[in-house]
């Protein structure tokens, strides 16, 4: 069944700082003409308070003024742009190796990451960190930017030797797809537009490529459906429904359903979407379901299919984690899983990954952006699925039961390539 979801790909922009990522999107964006003439003047003011001769095209996304000033990207900034092909969401994430929280979160819900490296400097190790923090977050499909490919002369062998490395980096990290496209994105060659620089590159535009990536893998391909629930609503006449974004599968009236954890067997009565009643729904869209049978369900329980999720009170996960102080075993915290809260106390601590090995070395703590394997107990059972089968249902964070902040992000299991 196609759905809105498959129209829109989510991409994550990751890399070392200073490689033109901002650039990038920026020549992206202009050059597709996303940007009003006013957003346009106040990238050319920003530029010339900054004393840059040309536009900067790093400051369609550096939004904010601090980074602005700073020239550098710190937060996460997200811009929207449509082409007669396709819609995307861009996240451009930070390249500082300080801010490697904020890329896991940029990189949470992408369908690929578009890796923009310095042709001359090669892949650098924050961008290593950076692309196996994407595959821990479940992403399989990348598109290189071999940047800056005129201060090279367009040497074809420094290409090639960038070709090499991704290469390698993709089959130790399980990517299935890659693409590396030789660009300058300060001039615009081979962004969307066709260089006469490289005549010995025959493949896509870096637009081409994004319009013609797999979309939707975010919302999960597994073949059981899962629906959150957020709300319960209760009906006119009486009776009560159930409203959440539906994720890993379509679902279907008459599917068998069970509500989880309680482990109650029922039948999908009636599905109802943004337009009104449906017989099918499609991964990604929020919808609302009648069952047949009376339940207690509530924000927190799950309507799954077959093959059912995990039901537990421990899980086994792989931990980025983002606090100031560090990841201790005995720590109690709260985890955040779809639409369920619960109270968690880390159990242990079971090593952390080293980024150039991706080896697990032994650990009794993790610290600010470390990522390591570690087991959790909840006060309260949680349905998930391993991150690999699902990424909605097999994620969560972890949160200061004090401060409220967020201090990690979660995914159940480990990942394949350690």
């Amino acid at each position: 069944m196609k759905t809105a979801t498959k129209d829109l790909l989510r991409l994550a922009t990751v890399g070392s700082v200073d490689d033109g990522k901002s650039t990038l999107i920026g020549r992206l964006l202009v050059d597709t003409r996303q940007l009003f003439d006013d957003q346009l003047d106040a990238v050319q003011a920003a530029s010339e308070k900054r004393g840059v001769g040309d536009l900067d095209l790093s400051f369609v996304t550096d939004g904010l003024r601090a980074e602005r000033e700073q020239g550098i990207t710190i937060d996460v900034a997200y811009r929207y742009a449509t082409t007669p092909n396709r819609k995307f969401i861009i996240a451009d994430c930070p390249g500082h190796v300080q801010y490697t929280r904020n890329m896991a979160t940029g990189a949470s819900t992408a369908d690929l990451a578009l890796v923009v490296l310095d042709v001359a400097s090669g892949l650098k190790e924050q961008t290593r960190r950076h692309l196996c923090i994407a595959a821990l977050l479940g992403v399989r499909s990348i598109i290189v930017a071999a940047n800056k490919m005129d201060a090279v002369n367009w040497d074809e062998s420094a290409y090639n030797k960038v070709v090499e490395q991704i290469n390698t980096i993709a089959s130790e990290l399980d990517i299935a797809s890659v693409k590396v496209i030789p660009v300058s994105a300060l001039i615009g060659d081979n962004v969307v537009e066709r260089s006469a620089n490289s005549p010995w590159y025959n493949g896509q535009t870096v637009i081409e490529a994004l319009e013609t990536s797999d979309a939707g893998a975010w919302a999960g391909t597994q073949d059981g459906a899962r629906l959150p629930i957020q709300w319960v609503l209760r009906q006119n006449g009486g009776g009560r429904t159930y409203a959440g974004m539906l994720c890993g599968h379509t679902i279907k009236v008459g599917d068998k359903v069970t509500l989880l954890p309680q482990g109650v067997e029922t039948t999908v009565k009636a599905i109802t979407n943004a337009t009104g009643p449906t017989s099918e729904a499609g991964v990604g869209l929020s919808i609302d379901i009648d069952l047949e049978a009376e339940t207690d369900a509530g924000r927190g329980d799950m309507i799954a299919t077959a093959p059912l999720p995990t039901v537990s009170k421990e899980i086994t996960a792989t931990i980025c984690w983002f606090g100031d102080k560090p990841l201790a075993s005995g720590q109690r915290l709260r985890l955040k899983h779809t639409s369920n809260v619960t109270p968690v106390r880390i159990a242990a601590i079971n090593g952390v990954v080293d980024i150039e090995t991706l080896k697990i070395e032994d650990a009794d703590s993790l610290t600010t952006n470390q990522i390591g394997l570690a087991t959790l107990q909840t006060a309260d059972p949680i349905v998930v699925d391993d991150y690999r089968e699902g990424r909605v249902t097999g994620s969560f964070v972890l949160i200061d039961e004090v401060t409220n902040a967020t201090v990690a992000a979660g995914m159940v299991g480990r990942a394949s390539f350690f």
